[in-house]
Parts: C-alpha cells; structure tokens; sequence
C-alpha cells in the first residue's frame, strides 16, 4: 500500500465529518426532531475532571430506555408465544370434536402434543375415585400416587420422581426430567394428562398455567360427551 492508499481514507473521514458538521450547523433543530438519536450519542463534558449534573441525568435516563426496551422486547416475545399456542390449542379443539371415542381422543391428543408442541413423551391415565367413609382414596398403586393430585383445580409443573415417571411415561420415564401435569375430571373419574421433557427447564414450579389448565378443560369436557372405553394411553 503506498502513502496516497493510506491517506485516501483518512481525507475521505475529514471530507464525511465536514459534511455531518456543516449540515448540523445549517439545521440547529435536528436533534430537537431526533431525540432518539440525541439519545444514542455520548456528548463529554467540557469540564476535565468534572461530571455535570445533566450528564448524570442523562446517563440515568439511558440506561432506564434500555431497561424498557428490553422489557418491551421481552412483552412482545411472549405475546407472540402466546398467538402461537392460542392458534395450535384452537387447531387441537377442532380435531378433539370430531374423536368418536376415548382411544381417538387420545390419539389425537398425543399426535398434536408430539408434533406441534414438541412434547417427547404423552400420557393420560384415568382411573374411578372411591373413598372410604374416613374420605381417604382407594385404587391401584396409580390412583395411591396420585391421591394428592386429584382436588387440584391448576396444572403441576416440574421434576417427577421417579415412581411417577415410571408410572405415567412407562419405558420412556428415563428420559424425562421435567412434566406438566394436568387434571382431567369426567364423570365419576380423574386423571391426569402428563406432558414430558428431557428438558429440565421446560417445565418448572413457576411457571404459568393459564394454558395447560384450559387444555385439562377442553379434554375433560370432550371425555364427558364420548362413551366409557380404555382411557389409559401412553
């Protein structure tokens, strides 16, 4: 590279800073028009060695907008979430009316958990609910698990021990380190619908609900209507 090479940039910079001087100079109102951009520069203090109180002011109110940008960039993520599983329940409910009985149900309902919610591992498990007169609940070892889960009104989110995994997921249980669990009421039955992950934050204590719990709602009303059979699918 000889000296003219080298310069060339260095001139056109200078030529480039004139140019954005001049405009600036010749429109005094641009960054009244412009804040945003107003607020994307740093402008140093004069002063050496001295901070003014409007440059801290400033910095304080940087560093607030891109707080609320991101949190607004975090509000509009989850609201497209949201539209994504409100239009893949809407498409599930459609295919759940049109199940002519409980092994179809069932079909459907692990088909569309696999394939457009990415579960790695469905089941439901309904059983009959009978209580001695001390109110406590009899059954099998699967009802005997989950007695404590029967009366929840919201789904349960989190790490299975392994009993229950074994129980729900059967030879898949190995792989799963997180589930949803999510009531489903018929007539003179309960159940569970379990969703699974191998991923552990997939599903956790603190997240929310609103969806799995109107899912449990959609299946137990759809069982209702629909003629007692094998309900047990994993």
């Amino acid at each position: 590279m000889n000296r003219q090479q080298a310069e060339q940039p260095v001139s056109e910079d200078r030529n480039l800073e004139a140019l954005v001087s001049d405009y600036l100079l010749s429109n005094p109102s641009f960054f009244e028009r412009r804040k945003d951009v107003l607020a994307a520069i740093q402008v140093p203090h004069l002063v050496e060695g001295a901070t003014s109180l409007i440059e801290c002011q400033v910095r304080i109110l940087r560093r607030q907008l891109e707080t609320d940008r991101n949190r607004l960039a975090h509000l509009i993520s989850r609201a497209r979430e949201y539209e994504t599983l409100s239009i893949r329940l809407h498409a599930l409910v459609l295919q759940l009316i049109a199940a002519k009985d409980p092994n179809h149900l069932c079909d459907i309902l692990q088909d569309a958990m696999l394939r457009e919610f990415h579960a790695e591992a469905v089941s439901i498990r309904l059983f009959p609910i009978a209580r001695d007169p001390s109110g406590e609940t009899r059954g099998d070892p699967l009802t005997e698990s989950f007695k404590d889960f029967l009366d929840r009104k919201h789904a349960l989110c989190g790490p299975l021990d392994a009993e229950k995994s074994s129980l729900l997921f059967g030879a898949e249980a190995g792989g799963i380190q997180a589930a949803a669990l999510i009531p489903i009421r018929t007539e003179g039955q309960s159940g569970v619908l379990a969703i699974g992950s191998s991923d552990p934050e997939r599903f956790h204590p603190d997240m929310g609900t609103d969806f799995l719990d109107r899912l449990g709602e959609i299946v137990s009303h759809k069982l209702r209507a629909l003629p007692v059979g094998d309900r047990d699918r994993h």
